[in-house]
């Protein structure tokens, strides 16, 4: 064979191997469509339709606090925590023919959800008073912050009405706890989107964790103490990373805030990363256990931010966390027959819910989608596969210690 001839061969492998490693990178992007739309799909297509409270199917523990407020709030829990999750992905365009018509549908869902949301005349109408609406009002208006379309893409009379709903949250005084970044969260979008808003109310959400909770390497408490539970993920880090962003779009008042909130969240990202086990399992701490992904919130939003530490290629997190949804979700009983999400972390485990726990409850699990607002042509999806942390050390691997941060 000649050297131009084995130039050719070598070529040609170079462009196979390319393709190989495309392929699996675009499974792995098409598994999580998959389960996204999955998860997605009862609660979007229902509250379009202004079938949702006809619909879904209301779960609730036996230790429930008061079945009959739970159940009437479960509905705005499903929107608010499915729509977070969902809402990059929503904000992005492009894609595969299959991505761009799935992607269609579900912002014409969306329009549709939101408008029978808050419109008093619908009967899907939502609760927006009380202390659980605060929370799902607030998920709602995270995602709303992540899908710039969705907003500008509202009917005047819908965004009014939108509005309205997040104003009636004012009236509830959050726990003194993470809940004070829910009100937080709902002013910041008010303050995005150039609508009057209470700035002492974010000034106080961010300040307490600034400036009281945070307890070291790369975790807060919430509140006066310190849980050892998954909220540094479910609300805290990405909670804080969004409304100090927007504040700082908007006048830069959270600029003195920005280089100790970096370095948090990177060692954050790195503890959660570790947390996941070479199978796609994880520590069994802590309450609302039962959020399933929804406990890697900020493992998945950091990676959305394209914010992830050195130590971590954003590949090996498209790994891990590929391993939970699998784990999770991906295994039998997770949903029910009617194909919604049921009580558990492996399929059906009812026992182990808090007492506030509701089949709405359990959507806060779609957030582990939010790389999906990544382009596929991004590192994150794009890179070939690289293992995890857990999979490198129990395989026999030698890797540098981890150490604790300290920030002075």
């Amino acid at each position: 064979m000649s050297t131009q001839q084995s130039l050719a061969v070598t070529i040609a492998c170079c462009f196979f191997s390319l393709a190989l490693v495309a392929q699996k990178t675009n499974i792995d992007r098409e598994f999580w469509l998959q389960q996204m739309d999955k998860m997605a799909r009862p609660v979007m297509s229902n509250l379009a339709a202004g079938t949702l409270k006809t619909n879904m199917p209301v779960e609730l523990t036996k230790t429930v606090d008061n079945a009959a407020n739970r159940t009437t709030v479960s509905y705005l829990e499903a929107l608010g925590r499915t729509f977070s999750g969902i809402a990059p992905w929503l904000d992005l365009e492009g894609g595969t023919t299959s991505e761009i018509k799935l992607r269609n549908e579900y912002r014409a869902w969306s329009l549709k959800a939101i408008a029978n949301a808050v419109n008093p005349a619908s009967k899907d109408y939502l609760q927006w008073t009380g202390g659980q609406p605060l929370v799902d009002a607030s998920f709602l208006a995270l995602g709303l912050t992540r899908c710039p379309w969705v907003w500008k893409n509202l009917d005047t009379v819908v965004k009014q009405q939108l509005i309205t709903a997040f104003q009636h949250t004012r009236s509830t005084v959050p726990v003194y706890s993470n809940w004070v970044l829910f009100t937080g969260m709902i002013e910041a979008f008010f303050c995005k989107y150039d609508l009057p808003y209470d700035p002492v109310r974010i000034e106080y959400a961010v300040r307490e964790f600034a400036n009281h909770w945070y307890v070291g390497d790369g975790m807060f408490s919430d509140g006066m103490e310190f849980h050892v539970d998954y909220y540094n993920s479910i609300v805290i880090h990405p909670y804080l990373a969004e409304i100090v962003s927007i504040m700082n779009k908007k006048n830069k008042g959270f600029a003195w805030f920005v280089p100790k909130l970096t370095s948090i969240n990177k060692r954050y990202a790195e503890i959660q990363e570790r947390n996941i086990n070479s199978d796609g399992s994880y520590p069994i701490v802590g309450r609302s256990i039962v959020y399933r992904g929804g406990v890697f919130h900020h493992l998945a939003d950091i990676s959305l931010r394209k914010q992830l530490p050195a130590t971590l290629q954003p590949a090996q997190v498209r790994g891990a966390l590929t391993a939970v949804i699998k784990k999770t979700v991906g295994a039998g009983g997770a949903y029910n027959h009617q194909g919604w999400l049921t009580i558990g972390l492996v399929g059906s485990q009812p026992a182990l819910a808090d007492f506030y726990i509701t089949t709405g409850s359990l959507y806060i699990a779609a957030t582990i989608f939010l790389p999906l607002g990544l382009p596929e042509a991004d590192p994150f999806w794009s890179d070939a596969a690289v293992p995890w942390t857990s999979v490198k050390v129990w395989s026999g691997q030698d890797l540098p210690a981890d150490h604790a941060m300290e920030l002075h």
